[in-house]
């Protein structure tokens, strides 16, 4: 008799971890989209929170048949608003008005490292011109 763990008791217990990763991941994921649907009420979230953790098979299939296709446009909205947050936030950061760029421009063309020409070239293109 051999007491150590065989190959396939190490493939089986690798399969069922897959398993419970799996089941967490879609645990959270149905309880994440209940919280951002904004179409429930609080009483509706708290229904659907209650029957996820009083009956977790059972609520979690039920979710996913009633309400899965609005879990997809949870995700894709919340993904764009995060997009759009993220693309204020650069131009909030990065953006440097005319007035700025013209004065970066004059003090170099008054040290001497532009010349008249291309101080000229360089205001046309800030000003778009």
């Amino acid at each position: 008799m051999e007491n150590g763990l065989g190959f396939f008791d190490i493939v089986w217990s690798i399969f069922w971890l897959f398993l419970m990763v799996a089941w967490f991941w879609v645990m959270i994921s149905v309880v994440a989209d209940v919280f951002r649907s904004k179409d429930l009420s609080g009483g509706g979230k708290a229904l659907w929170i209650a029957f996820v953790i009083l009956i977790p098979w059972l609520g979690v299939l039920c979710y996913l048949i009633v309400r899965g296709d609005k879990m997809h446009q949870h995700s894709v909205e919340t993904m764009n608003q995060i997009e759009e947050a993220q693309k204020d936030y650069i131009r909030s950061v990065a953006s440097v008005s005319a007035a700025d760029e013209l004065e970066r421009l004059a003090a170099l063309k008054e040290k001497g490292h532009l010349t008249d020409e291309e101080f000229a070239a360089q205001k046309a293109k800030v000003l778009g011109a």
